[in-house]
Formats: structure tokens, sequence, C-alpha cells
């Protein structure tokens, strides 16, 4: 049996021998696995970096809303605020229009004292709407006091509106239903737990 020539690298080996390599080519070791590509081996693969919290008012943060129910106390505070400015215009222009007549007919001096009265009440509508006003403006940016005052606001509110029923008219017991149903909405609206969350939120 003949044997290929062991110079020629190409040639066939023999059967039983390891193959033998080229002259000039030292045999190359087997690639290993390069650095931190399997566990163990070198440097440990590197994980993401777990994301920075938002904080109140930066990139990611979730802005809160204004609750419903305390958005539509706020339109009502706005609306009750411009329907007593009305009616203290005309209850004004009324109590001055009456005490002109009474003066005209000699009793004025004995009307001063309900003309004065008249106006005390005048005095009295047009500082709750200035109150509604502001509590209504307060909304956005206020904080737990303007919950308070406005809780203060509502209970008031259900009070004058009890004070109708006394009257004894049908027109004055439909102005405290209408009162009482004002006042306890924006009482509730004020004692959501949403709505407390809300006014008692960090600010920066």
């Amino acid at each position: 049996m003949s044997y290929s020539d062991p110079n020629n690298p190409y040639s066939q080996q023999p059967q039983g021998q390891p193959p033998q390599q080229p002259y000039g080519y030292p045999q190359q070791p087997p690639a290993q696995p390069g650095y931190g590509s399997q566990p163990g081996y070198g440097y440990p693969a590197q994980q993401p970096a777990p994301p920075y919290p938002a904080y109140p008012g930066g990139p990611g943060a979730v802005q809160m809303q204004l609750p419903g129910m305390a958005q539509a106390a706020r339109v009502i505070l706005f609306i009750v605020a411009g329907l007593q400015i009305i009616v203290a215009i005309v209850a004004a222009i009324a109590v001055a229009a009456a005490q002109d007549v009474s003066n005209e007919i000699g009793a004025g001096d004995k009307t001063d004292g309900l003309a004065g009265l008249g106006y005390a009440v005048v005095f009295v509508v047009l500082a709750f709407a200035g109150f509604a006003i502001f509590l209504g403006a307060k909304f956005g940016n206020g904080g737990p006091g303007i919950r308070i005052a406005t809780i203060v606001y509502a209970a008031l509110f259900i009070l004058l509106s009890l004070s109708n029923f006394a009257a004894g008219t049908g027109s004055s017991a439909v102005g405290g239903v209408v009162g009482l149903a004002i006042g306890g909405f924006i009482l509730a609206a004020m004692l959501q737990s949403q709505t407390a969350a809300w006014f008692n939120r960090p600010r920066y």
C-alpha cells in the first residue's frame, strides 16, 4: 500500500493517522468565547439602569386633574356670584327708590332705618358674591385652606337658604329649596376624597 507524499499537505493521509498540518503553519487553538459573551467569563453583561422616578412637574410626571364634582362646584360658585351681584344691584336700586319716595311724602325720617337695613343686606350679598368669586378663582392653585373656606361658604349658604322657609310664602320656599340644593352640592363636592387629595397635592 503506497502512501502519499508526506511533504504534500494536500495529499491523502494514511488511515489511522492524525491529519498532518502543513509545514510552516502552526496549529491554531480553537477560538475562545469573547469576554462577557458567556456568564462567568470576563466582565458581567451590563444591565440597563433603572429609570429615575418622575418628580412632580418633571418629565414623565402624571399631572393631577381637578375632580369633576369640584369643577362643577367651581362653575356653580361663579354662577351664584353673578346672580348675587345682580340681585344686590337690583335691591340697592329698589331701596334707593323707596327712600326717595318716602322723602317726597315727608316720611323719610321714619324709613331711614329700613333703608339702612336694606343697604346692609345688599352689602352682605355682595360680600358673599366676592367670597364665591375668590374661592372659585383659587380652585386651580389653592391649598387645604381654600377647601375649608369653601366648606364654610357652603354651610352658610345652606343656613341662609333655610331662613327662606321662615317667610312662609311659596316663592321663598322655592328659593330655599334651590339654595339648599346649591349649598348641598358644593358641600358634597368639597367632602369628596378626590377633592381633598387635589387640595392637599404637593406644589413646586
